[in-house]
C-alpha cells in the first residue's frame, strides 16, 4: 500500500476505535470518579511510532526541560502544526463526545459557556483570541524523573477535558511514573487518584474543574495531575489539550 494511503487508512482507524469507545461507561465515570480510562486505543506499534517522533526537531515547536521551570524532572515537546496524522485523527475524533460532557458539566455549574459540535470551529475561537500555537505534546521521563502536580491551562479559552495516552508498556519499559490526579474539595481533605494503564490505553480528565452533586446541590471541585516518580526505564506519554495556547 502506498504511503499516503497507508497514513489515511491508520487515521480512519484511530478515528473509528475513538468512536466506537464505551463513551455513556466514560462519562458517568467522569461524573462519579472524575477521570475514566478508554481500554486499548493506540496499537503497541502506533505507540512505537508515536514515541519515536520525539527526536524529530521538524515535528515540534517547542521543547520543555521541567528542572528549568521547577515543573518536576523529565521533559516534554509540543508538536507544531500540522500535527501528526495520528495525533490530528484522535484530537479530533474525541473531541465530539467530549464536548457534549463539557457541556452538560458547565449547565451543571452555572456557566454560560458552551462547546461546538466539532473541534475546527472550537479552535476556530481559539484562534480569533489569539490562541494559536498547538498544544498537543509527548512527555518523556527517566529513571528519578516525576511531573509537579499542574493544570494545563493556555489563555483564556479552555476545554475543560483532555486525554494522556501511555506509550510505553509498564514493567517492560518502565517501572513508577504512575498518573496521579487530586481532588481539592470545599472545607474537605484533597482526594487522591491513582490511575494504572496500560500501552495504548488512554485516560480522560479534567483539565482544571468539574462540577459535583452533593447533598446541598452542585458545588465546583478543582484538580491536577502529574506522574510519581519513575523508579526505573524510560516512559512516553501522549498528550491531547483540545485547546491551542496563546
Amino acid at each position: 500500500m502506498p504511503r499516503a494511503e497507508r497514513q489515511q487508512a491508520d487515521q480512519t482507524n484511530i478515528a473509528v476505535r475513538a468512536a466506537g469507545l464505551d463513551w455513556a461507561r466514560i462519562a458517568a465515570e467522569l461524573d462519579s470518579q472524575g477521570c475514566a480510562t478508554t481500554g486499548p486505543l493506540l496499537s503497541a506499534a502506533e505507540c512505537a511510532d508515536l514515541a519515536a517522533t520525539y527526536d524529530r526537531d521538524p515535528l515540534y515547536r517547542s521543547r520543555v526541560v521541567m528542572a528549568r521551570h521547577g515543573f518536576g524532572k523529565g521533559e516534554y515537546r509540543y508538536f507544531a502544526y500540522p500535527l501528526p496524522d495520528a495525533v490530528a485523527a484522535l484530537r479530533a475524533a474525541c473531541y465530539p463526545p467530549l464536548a457534549a460532557i463539557a457541556n452538560r458539566w458547565n449547565a451543571a455549574l452555572g456557566e454560560t459557556i458552551r462547546f461546538p459540535d466539532r473541534l475546527e470551529t472550537f479552535l476556530a475561537r481559539c484562534h480569533k483570541a489569539e490562541q494559536r500555537k498547538p498544544t498537543p505534546l509527548i512527555l518523556r521521563y527517566g529513571a528519578g524523573d516525576y511531573n509537579c502536580l499542574h493544570q494545563d491551562l493556555y489563555g483564556e479559552q479552555v476545554f475543560p477535558l483532555q486525554l494522556a495516552v501511555l506509550l510505553s508498556a509498564l514493567g517492560r519499559d518502565f517501572t513508577g511514573g504512575e498518573f496521579v490526579l487530586t481532588e481539592q474539595r470545599p472545607r474537605m481533605q484533597s482526594r487522591v487518584e491513582v490511575v494504572p494503564l496500560a500501552q495504548g490505553e488512554g485516560v480522560i480528565f479534567p483539565v482544571h474543574h468539574r462540577p459535583v452533586r452533593g447533598t446541598r446541590g452542585t458545588y465546583r471541585v478543582n484538580l491536577r495531575h502529574g506522574v510519581s516518580r519513575l523508579r526505573s526505564g524510560s516512559r512516553h506519554t501522549l498528550g491531547i489539550i483540545f485547546h491551542d495556547a496563546a
